[in-house]
């Protein structure tokens, strides 16, 4: 073997090693960039519910898709791993049961991902979605997130490996809406947004 070969990584290797965040990412709450995943796939369908042409339907379904595909894959790969573990076994149910709604979520996802508009089924599978989304979303913040904010987690770290997998994924750059908190605190010491 010559000296200058590197040992292969696994997928698995390449994910648990520690990622470099940019500085943009750096500072970004694990919860409230959760929390705006959720807005933006709320906002899509929304969008859904008003489109009557089949072509708006086809790409708001598209952006839906593919944002809930990048949300999930972050939380299965770093957020629900860190909060099984700063929870022990305080959240193991809720994080199963999350485990879960990802993959019927992922499901219908894959159904509407190469499906026609002009199909009789396809507003009804979008609905479906939706519902599915919105529950899982109600859990999420009304039951994990408050726990996962309660324990030792530090939301800025998990925050800014969340970011930096998302653009990973996305090619795009992740901006997160300051919290209340920190609007509160940028008011009264006249710090400027960085994000």
């Amino acid at each position: 073997m010559a000296a200058n070969k590197k040992p292969i990584q696994t997928q698995k290797a390449k994910r648990a090693a520690p990622k470099k965040t940019s500085r943009k990412t750096k500072g970004i709450d694990a919860i409230a960039l959760l929390k705006a995943d959720h807005r933006e796939v709320e906002k899509l369908f929304g969008q859904f519910e008003k489109a009557k042409a089949a072509d708006r339907k086809r790409a708001i379904v598209g952006k839906v898709c593919a944002a809930l595909t990048v949300h999930a894959k972050i939380e299965e790969e770093i957020f629900y791993p860190q909060a099984r573990a700063a929870l022990s076994r305080k959240g193991d149910d809720l994080l199963d049961e999350a485990e879960v709604e990802h993959e019927g979520i992922k499901r219908l996802v894959a159904e509407l991902k190469d499906a026609d508009p002009g199909h009789d089924l396809y507003d009804a599978r979008v609905t479906v979605l939706s519902e599915y989304v919105k529950h899982h979303v109600k859990e999420e913040e009304s039951d994990l997130f408050p726990k996962v904010r309660k324990s030792d987690l530090d939301a800025e770290k998990v925050g800014a490996e969340l970011a930096a997998r998302k653009e990973a994924l996305s090619g795009k750059p992740v901006e997160v809406p300051p919290t209340l908190l920190q609007r509160g605190l940028r008011a009264v010491t006249g710090e400027r947004a960085s994000v």
